[in-house]
């Protein structure tokens, strides 16, 4: 096994030869435990932690993976589990079966409420709604991920949509000529950018600008949260409509701006194999002033 001199750097994070040596004598002692489970034990001996105080076990198991490809550790075997994108087993509950005709205008039903999916409860709800509902089905997020139930508060409290934010698209054409980026500084300051991956208005709801008013509702979220739960604040946020299914108009009253059309490889089709098989458009929108510039010029904050 090769010795490990210096410091290395990952994810913002500055390793000194002290904190080498910590990993590589946990990694050595622990036999038998996951590689998660390493990783969340390096995080609490290291105080690793997001802004909120919730271990960066996903960052950190990342670094240990790339220390065992420098020949520095050997990590036990990876575990078999669910593949990140498959596709879960959906609950078919009372909770997700249509409900009464909602019909009328948004202010009727005021004041809309966006709740954050953190309980069990919620998360099964969340998965059955968008897995019963949306015409994408559910499937397990890449990399981040935030996800909220809406709600109206007339003639009362009822579940009326589902809003998902997770990890952007590795690369966009119109997105990056937008931006601004090369390849490095893509790279840099991708995790600035959010998807927002699904939304869904239930289809016995049918009240009028109802999606605008929940898309304001969760942009205006969105930062925050995400930065407490990440400790990476965000600048853009970038979501993907089928031209065939939907004509945006939803979006396009919330202040979304239209960049254009995607080659239709698929948001992780690094290989080139899926070109124009799902045309979308593509629309964004700043979370902050001069967010196309910040991408392109500003330091890792």
């Amino acid at each position: 096994m090769k010795s490990q001199r210096g410091s290395q750097r990952f994810s913002g994070r500055q390793f000194t030869p002290r904190d080498l040596a910590l990993i590589h004598e946990v990694v050595h002692s622990c036999a038998g435990i996951s590689r998660m489970e390493l990783a969340n034990t390096v995080c609490e001996l290291l105080g690793w932690t997001r802004t909120g105080g919730a271990l960066k076990g996903r960052e950190c198991r990342e670094f240990l993976e790339r220390l065992e490809c420098g020949g520095f550790l050997s990590l036990p075997d990876k575990q078999v589990g669910r593949p990140v994108g498959s596709k879960t087993s959906i609950p078919m509950t009372q909770a997700g079966n249509p409900g009464a005709a909602l019909v009328g205008r948004v202010e009727e039903f005021l004041p809309l409420v966006l709740e954050r999916v953190q309980s069990r409860e919620d998360r099964l709800l969340f998965r059955e709604l968008v897995g019963r509902h949306h015409y994408l089905g559910y499937a397990v997020p890449y990399g981040a991920r935030l996800q909220y139930l809406a709600l109206v508060s007339k003639p009362e409290r009822t579940v009326v949509g589902c809003v998902q934010f997770s990890s952007p698209a590795w690369r966009m054409q119109a997105r990056d000529q937008w931006i601004g980026w090369d390849e490095a500084t893509r790279k840099l300051h991708l995790q600035r950018v959010v998807n927002n991956s699904r939304f869904l208005i239930l289809p016995w709801v049918r009240i009028s600008n109802l999606a605008t008013a929940i898309l304001s509702c969760a942009v205006r979220r969105l930062m925050s949260d995400w930065r407490d739960q990440y400790g990476v604040e965000p600048w853009l946020v970038e979501t993907l409509v089928d031209q065939e299914r939907f004509h945006g108009g939803c979006y396009r009253a919330a202040n979304w701006i239209v960049l254009g059309q995607t080659s239709g490889r698929g948001r992780m089709d690094r290989e080139h194999q899926r070109h124009g098989a799902e045309i979308k458009t593509l629309l964004v929108y700043p979370l902050v002033r001069d967010a196309a510039r910040r991408l392109r010029e500003s330091p890792e904050g």
